[in-house]
């Protein structure tokens, strides 16, 4: 370290152009930075948490060109001219909460809210997938995520209930 309290460690920075929950955004920032980093630090979307920081907790769970990450071992610099769904993207234009949302509420899947962000992107790529899984199916896609309140079981019946409503409101080919 220098007098000045600097490392001597020259910060590398690079333009990450990227759409954002369906908003085209674009930021300088440090090629070392994680996803998670930018998410939070730079567009405040604090439903990406920083749980493990080591990609084990799910915690930072989001959904880029239609398939979950954790964030937080996602370098921000690879998000260049990706698509990116974070928990605040779910809500509609006109702050109504997703049917996957409001399954979450009414099945009680929702305990101290810290792990329910990463939870409600994963649901959200099974939903999307529009199958009808086994409960032992559901649980192996959740797996990736870590409830330190055990809300497990409501966290299982909201998803499954959020499967339900979308097959039947939209049938798969």
């Amino acid at each position: 370290m220098n007098e000045a309290g600097n490392t001597g460690v020259k910060k590398q920075i690079k333009l990450v152009r990227c759409r954002i929950n369906g908003r085209e955004t674009e930021t300088a920032v440090d090629v070392r930075a994680s996803l998670t980093d930018m998410l939070r630090d730079e567009y405040r979307l604090t439903s990406v948490k920083k749980g493990c920081e080591v990609g084990e907790c799910g915690a930072c769970n989001v959904i880029i060109n239609g398939e979950n990450f954790n964030s937080c071992i996602y370098l921000a610099v690879w998000a260049d001219g990706k698509d990116i769904i974070t928990t605040e993207g779910l809500v509609s234009q006109s702050g109504e909460l997703s049917a996957l949302q409001q399954a979450f509420i009414d099945e009680g899947a929702v305990q101290c809210g810290f792990c329910t962000p990463g939870f409600l992107l994963s649901a959200k790529e099974i939903v999307d997938s529009k199958k009808d899984y086994s409960d032992e199916e559901l649980r192996k896609l959740l797996s990736g995520h870590l409830c330190r309140c055990t809300g497990y079981e409501n966290i299982l019946h909201a998803v499954r209930r959020a499967v339900k409503e979308r097959i039947k409101a939209e049938p798969a080919l």
